[in-house]
């Protein structure tokens, strides 16, 4: 077989496997209809189709097929699901082809959407063509659609709402937006931030040595650090899974700008884990149900992929509670506990950051496995920043005078970025590869301004 590329990498294109995969899907809906119209002694279906198959060429659809080795039902399921995203005409076609005079057949489910009006998939589908008139059998096919199957667990699929007094199963088969890419184009994108889903992917493209903390943070972050690495062995091989409570909460505090984001993103990077910051302006919904609704997505997502969960002010959802003083008090309060009860279950690592512990709930401050402080640095610290600052290649006036710089002012890490920024700015607008004293002190006291403070 000729080997075809995506055009993003080396990964070989799904259009070969897909193009086998929905001719055996083809066959299996001939089959249950042949079966269904010309019912033989004793006939299964499935005794006319070909061993579930695939082309082994290392595309993404074909290790999903290998790692998971779904049985013969979960296949036609995830072909129902996966058939209207790669030829929306398809089982359409297919009926159309197999019974060219029979109008419509209610026995075979499907909807119309409200864009697309070729035939989508329902739950009725599946059981039609898996156990056709075998109540049984039937029964046993729903199971796959329970919320303890892999494909529900796991966020491959799931079987849509039925409307309003329908039957339970009239509900539309969902393939997940990430395996609809991944098995069409080969590469899933990062969900966008929106309401359905309050968080950002954050990352960085600096190193731990750029990190600069008191002996005692850092050490505590590599206590944090331990966990990562050695948590699954400690609750499976040690067994302490049954002792502790899964996943890991730390609580990063301190004044803005001196590294708890930065920390997020690096423990992120050299893990090996995506960390995503979740905008807590968006998780309490004016809809009711809607906030339970997008968090169980967002952790379900988090679970599953290993995330970082990073709460960046955490205290204007985890802060001391207030009096209730009307019904929107009153549901706000419900949503956020809902929020605490999904970050103590969650398995992985949540994070929580805020300027001031003084204003994070006591009752919720025992709950976290780690409370790390974040201080403003030092003049020792200061100078470190102020020395690794700077371009490698820049030049500076015989007035730069760093030691003076982190003894005189008392700035934070993302201050004196800052600084460098607008002081490197002005030199290249002077057409210059030199760094003024003049162009530091002067970046300094718009920083010192901004904040509100004497210059």
């Amino acid at each position: 077989m000729k080997d075809i590329t995506t055009g993003i990498g080396a990964v070989p294109s799904n259009a070969a496997n897909l193009h086998f995969a929905l001719d055996y899907l083809r066959q299996v809906v001939k089959a249950r209809l042949q079966l269904h119209f010309q019912p033989g002694e004793n006939g299964e279906a499935t005794a006319q189709l070909p061993s579930l198959g695939f082309f082994d060429d290392g595309s993404v659809f074909s290790r999903f097929i290998t790692e998971r080795q779904p049985s013969f039902e979960e296949y036609v399921i995830l072909l129902l699901a996966l058939a209207p995203h790669v030829q929306p005409d398809f089982l359409g076609k297919v009926i159309q082809d197999a019974l060219p005079e029979s109008g419509d057949f209610s026995e075979m489910g499907g909807i119309k959407g409200t864009q697309h009006r070729g035939f989508l998939p329902t739950g009725e589908t599946a059981l039609f063509l898996l156990a056709g008139d075998d109540l049984e059998r039937r029964f046993e096919i729903q199971h796959l659609f329970s919320t303890e199957h892999w494909f529900y667990r796991d966020q491959v699929l799931y079987l849509g709402p039925p409307k309003e007094a329908d039957l339970i199963f009239s509900g539309r088969i969902i393939l997940q937006k990430e395996f609809v890419e991944k098995f069409t184009v080969g590469t899933a994108s990062t969900p966008p931030l929106s309401t359905s889903f309050p968080a950002q992917r954050i990352s960085t493209r600096l190193n731990w040595d750029d990190l600069v903390l008191p002996g005692r943070t850092l050490h505590q972050i590599e206590q944090l650090k331990w966990w990562m690495e050695y948590n699954d062995t400690l609750m499976k091989d040690w067994g302490m899974g049954s002792k502790l409570k899964p996943g890991f909460r730390a609580l990063f505090h301190g004044p803005p700008g001196t590294g708890k984001t930065l920390t997020a993103t690096l423990l992120g990077k050299y893990t090996g884990r995506e960390v995503f910051r979740v905008d807590l302006s968006m998780v309490v919904s004016k809809y009711i149900g809607e906030t339970e609704k997008n968090l169980s997505q967002l952790f379900d997502k988090a679970r599953n992929k290993d995330w970082i969960l990073f709460f960046d002010e955490a205290d204007a959802l985890f802060g001391k509670r207030t009096n209730v003083r009307d019904a929107h008090d009153k549901y706000a309060n419900q949503e956020v506990s809902y929020l605490l009860q999904r970050i103590e279950g969650f398995a992985g690592l949540t994070i929580l950051a805020s300027n001031f512990k003084s204003n994070i709930d006591d009752a919720f401050l025992r709950r976290f496995n780690a409370i790390i402080f974040f201080p403003v640095p030092n003049v020792a610290e200061r100078l470190r920043l102020w020395q690794k600052g700077f371009p490698e290649n820049v030049r500076f006036g015989p007035e730069v005078d760093f030691h003076q710089l982190a003894a005189r002012y008392e700035l934070t890490g993302s201050n004196i970025m800052n600084v460098v920024q607008a002081a490197c700015l002005h030199a290249l607008a002077e057409k210059s590869d030199k760094v003024e004293l003049a162009y530091i002190e002067e970046a300094v006291k718009n920083e010192l301004q901004k904040e509100g403070k004497v210059v």
